[in-house]
């Protein structure tokens, strides 16, 4: 497991969703009020996905001699990343409707804007190009990579206020943002390298 830096009391995992239906159609869904709807959750390999990601986090506190009760699940509104998580909280024999397992609002997913929103991921390479440029840049309607390390930066401090001792599994697509270990690294030369730490689905991966 990874070593607790100095600055964190608790440690932290990040999961990325598993298949969702979107991946499968190769459609961008980043906005609150699709990413939420059942349709565009697990496709039946991304609940696969997770149910193995699940017991791959069982065996890592296993391991490491986590008990249970030191847990957190912590997952974006969005319902992929919810699924993801509540399938893992099933692995694992977590109450997902109990004190252990919270949604956060500030993890949900980029996003990228009306103009990319519902539209084929061959787009992506505009964003990522745009990133790569000024990760300071915003897509026409949507959020810039420093947008997303900034509510990062702030549900970390909200974890961090509320949790000590515990291992906190974050679940979410903001996967490679959550990499540049936030506020102290919020430079545009850190930043417009995001895309070099990005998971595939349902990867599971040590942060602090």
């Amino acid at each position: 497991m990874a070593e607790t830096t100095s600055f964190a009391r608790n440690r932290y995992w990040i999961l990325r969703h598993g298949k969702s239906i979107p991946n499968e159609k190769g459609l961008i869904v980043s906005s609150m009020e699709n990413g939420t709807r059942p349709e565009y959750q697990l496709a039946p390999e991304g609940v696969s996905q997770a149910k193995l990601a699940g017991q791959l986090f069982q065996k890592v506190l296993e391991e490491n001699s986590v008990p249970l009760e030191n847990v957190r699940i912590c997952y974006s509104p969005f319902s992929r990343t919810r699924q993801t998580a509540e399938v893992v909280a099933s692995v694992l024999n977590i109450q997902f409707e109990g004190a252990q397992c919270k949604m956060m609002e500030n993890i949900r997913e980029r996003f990228f804007g009306p103009s990319y929103e519902l539209m084929s991921h061959d787009k992506y390479h505009e964003v990522w190009a745009l990133d790569e440029k000024d990760p300071l840049l915003r897509p026409e309607g949507g959020e810039s990579v420093d947008d997303v390390a900034y509510r990062l930066a702030e549900a970390m401090a909200i974890l961090e206020s509320q949790f000590q001792g515990c291992t906190i599994l974050i679940v979410s697509s903001t996967y490679d943002d959550l990499k540049s270990r936030i506020q102290a690294v919020r430079t545009p030369s850190i930043l417009s390298e995001h895309r070099k730490f990005s998971l595939l689905t349902a990867e599971l991966r040590a942060v602090i």
